[in-house]
């Protein structure tokens, strides 16, 4: 391998990492808050890449009917839940919550289709199509059992993945599509090293939605509040905070991420029904390298696993995604190894 070869790689790898980094604050993000490993965040930005490939191909995307059924179940779940409470004065609000809001991404990208509509219309329609389905899936799904086991919540997440991964075979077919790119032109690194406009938007992207995600968190009230809810459950709920609309914002926060995910990897590589399992697992072994409570571990982990997978690739493709994976041998070794030994510094203290 020479050096050039190596730079290759080393940039391919940041692209991906950027992608994991995104995916992986998304994860830390919900699991923080609900204790929900999202294993279906991967299978939404997959849903976001293929909308786009059907507003290319002037197609109506079927993830509208998707959310427009998932928005009449959730308003359904909730009318249900505040009937059983005897809180009828709260229906026009569920209605308006649950009913009207997720409909309007769904309008937006239906006027959207069409060969005439420009490309940054068609992306920004097929991120805000995305939007509403995590926190839908939440309130359908994981809120009614929002005081289950961590186990328990991540067999229904897994469940879930293998649903939408169903209905991505059901909707879009077994072919894959790749969108035009977002970005054109490049730069030059080095000795010749050509660096494509995608790529580098990738980066950016990634470095701008970090801050705004820093920003959010440090300056806002509403980043307290998930900052808070991640913290102390309990204490949360004594000073105020609502930890089901905390959650809410996370899977909304969380779905955002995975809307950018999808339009920004689409025009650099092939997305099938079923490619959001592996984005979400590899995201998951930066959230893991992170302990799912870093952000700034997560983004490390991202990178690294972006850059580990570009130089396996090299190595061997057939092997690449087996070899990734294997970075959570030594991490989970090392945490395991880390809580024991604190274990055994508390049995100390208490003797």
């Amino acid at each position: 391998m020479t050096w050039d070869i190596a730079l290759i790689l080393g940039i391919d790898g940041l692209a991906n990492g950027a992608i994991y980094l995104l995916a992986g604050l998304g994860l830390v993000l919900i699991f923080s808050v609900t204790r929900v490993v999202f294993v279906p965040f991967g299978d939404i930005a997959a849903f976001a890449a293929l909308s786009l490939a059907a507003f290319e191909a002037g197609l109506v995307p079927p993830t509208i009917g998707l959310v427009a059924v998932l928005a009449a179940v959730a308003l359904l779940t909730e009318l249900g839940s505040l009937i059983r409470k005897g809180e009828a004065r709260r229906i026009p609000r569920a209605v308006l919550l649950w009913g009207v809001l997720p409909l309007a991404p769904c309008l937006i990208a239906w006027m959207a289709a069409g060969p005439e509509t420009s490309a940054f219309v068609r992306v920004a329609a097929s991120v805000l199509l995305v939007v509403p389905m995590a926190p839908l899936l939440a309130r359908v799904v994981f809120q009614p059992i929002a005081d289950a086991s961590v186990l328990v919540l991540l067999i229904v997440s897994l469940a879930l993945s293998f649903l939408l991964s169903g209905l991505g075979l059901l909707f879009f077919g077994p072919e894959g599509s790749r969108t035009a790119a977002l970005a054109s032109g490049g730069f030059t690194l080095g000795d010749g090293i050509n660096v494509s406009g995608q790529v580098a938007l990738m980066v950016g992207t990634a470095i701008v939605l970090s801050g705004l995600f820093y920003l959010v968190f440090e300056r806002t009230s509403t980043g307290k509040a998930l900052r808070a809810t991640a913290v102390n459950r309990v204490g949360a709920r004594l000073v105020g905070i609502r930890p089901a609309r905390t959650a809410m914002l996370a899977y909304g926060a969380a779905s955002l991420l995975a809307g950018f995910i999808g339009v920004l990897i689409a025009p650099v590589t092939t997305i099938y029904y079923d490619s959001g399992f592996l984005i979400g697992l590899k995201a998951f072994v930066a959230a893991i390298i992170g302990g799912l409570v870093s952000y700034p571990a997560t983004a490390l982990g991202a990178l690294a696993v972006g850059v580990f997978e570009s130089f396996a690739s090299f190595w061997s493709g057939a092997l690449k995604d087996a070899i990734v994976f294997s970075l959570l041998i030594p991490v989970l070794m090392v945490r395991s190894y880390m809580a024991r030994h604190h274990e055994e510094e508390v049995e100390e203290i208490d003797q």
